[in-house]
């Protein structure tokens, strides 16, 4: 996949075409840490020098770490703010203002925004449409400049759903669809195998009686069956026609993820079983998990601990899913896990954006995107002090 591409900066906008210096920092590199300060212009790593000078005019970073952006590849922190409660339709534009902003505030600079894909209009638990709308006005918004870091599209392909295939063909190669992930969240498996689990979740998502679950894992059951095969085939091939990189969802066996090598799958979000995070592993398939699974020691659905993956070295890549703030904190757990901050710091920059093809960010070296991140440690907590995203200072 070529890397998409991201939109010129203004030359009228002063953030952007004057030089800065960010000195006596420490510069987390691809393979060290080392003393130096990084010099921006025109939104690119200009040079790179080693030491603690400070030049004049230059930002003193305060011997600060200094990290390239962070890239968030699955995140369903636009669906919280586009549906702050349940049934709560919140404007749309304010929303994904401030989504943005929030982004940009844990030191996000790239974000592949997932959007669901695949419709239930029957049974007890009912989803519409949304997507094709919603791409539309971020992507606008895009367009007009407004937006504090750069945005692509993840499109979540439901399997188990109605419209999968119709919702799908709305969107085409100019829409910067990113990422097509395929999801089967049919009960019984994968994600949730445990149906425990899953009654718990939309008992209280959904406020569903024992008779309402009961009806609701039979429809779905009935629609895998019905839908499933097609929606599967057609959803790879969709992801080819519109030049998205292909993902699977929740692997939970050797089968699963021998079935996504032969769909071209490049990385596995979430895997729930050791045994399919050592296939991902034979197989060349990154392995992504949840940062908020990092911080709380465990799954939330009862799976694999992405800790135990960790030490095991079968993690490539955190998502913060749906805790943004949790991407930093996560990775710099890791950093003592590995006892490498660098490898770990890669998990959250260089590996996701090498996963989506995106060649021109996720580390600092000269050349690359300006897309920097100051942070800070207070008892162990990651403290943004600064973020830039293409060499403007956005939070």
């Amino acid at each position: 996949m070529n890397s998409p591409i991201h939109p010129a900066p203004r030359a009228a906008d002063p953030a952007l075409a004057g030089p800065l210096c960010l000195a006596n920092a420490r510069l987390v590199l691809r393979d060290r840490v080392i003393p130096g300060a990084l010099h921006l212009e025109g939104g690119e790593i200009a040079a790179i020098t080693e030491g603690t000078t400070l030049p004049r005019g230059a930002v003193d970073c305060g011997g600060d770490l200094l990290i390239p952006g962070l890239v968030e590849l699955h995140t369903d922190n636009l669906e919280r703010h586009i549906e702050p409660r349940p049934s709560v339709d919140w404007p749309h534009l304010a929303a994904l203002l401030a989504h943005d902003g929030e982004l940009a505030s844990t030191g996000i600079t790239t974000v592949f925004d997932a959007l669901r894909v695949g419709s239930i209009h029957g049974g007890k638990a009912r989803y519409h449409e949304y997507a094709r709308q919603l791409a539309d006005e971020l992507l606008a918004l895009r367009a007009k400049g407004v937006l504090k870091i750069s945005h692509f599209l993840h499109l979540r392909a439901e399997i188990c759903s109605e419209t999968l295939l119709e919702e799908l063909a709305g969107f085409g190669p100019e829409d910067r669809v990113g990422i097509l992930s395929l999801m089967d969240h049919t009960p019984g498996q994968r994600q949730f195998r445990d149906l425990g689990q899953l009654r718990t979740y939309v008992a209280k998502k959904r406020g569903m009686t024992e008779e309402d679950f009961v009806a609701h894992v039979a429809h779905l059951k009935e629609l895998q069956a019905q839908n499933g095969a097609a929606h599967e085939a057609g959803a790879v091939a969709e992801a080819r026609r519109i030049g998205a990189v292909l993902a699977s969802h929740d692997d939970t066996s050797a089968d699963h993820v021998r079935t996504s090598r032969r769909h071209g799958v490049r990385f596995a979000e979430f895997p729930t079983t050791v045994e399919a995070a050592e296939a991902c592993r034979e197989e060349g398939i990154a392995i992504m998990m949840g940062a908020p699974n990092i911080i709380r020691g465990g799954s939330h659905s009862g799976n694999v601990s992405a800790l135990d993956l960790a030490e095991r070295g079968l993690l490539d890549i955190l998502s913060s899913d749906y805790v943004p703030s949790a991407l930093l904190f996560a990775a710099l757990r890791l950093a003592k896990v590995w006892d490498d901050l660098p490898r770990a710091v890669a998990t959250v920059t260089a590996a996701p954006a090498e996963a989506t093809g995106l060649s021109d960010r996720g580390e600092l070296a000269e050349g690359r995107l300006a897309d920097v991140v100051r942070v800070s440690q207070v008892e162990d907590l990651p403290v943004v002090r600064g973020v830039w995203s293409r060499g403007r200072q956005v939070a």
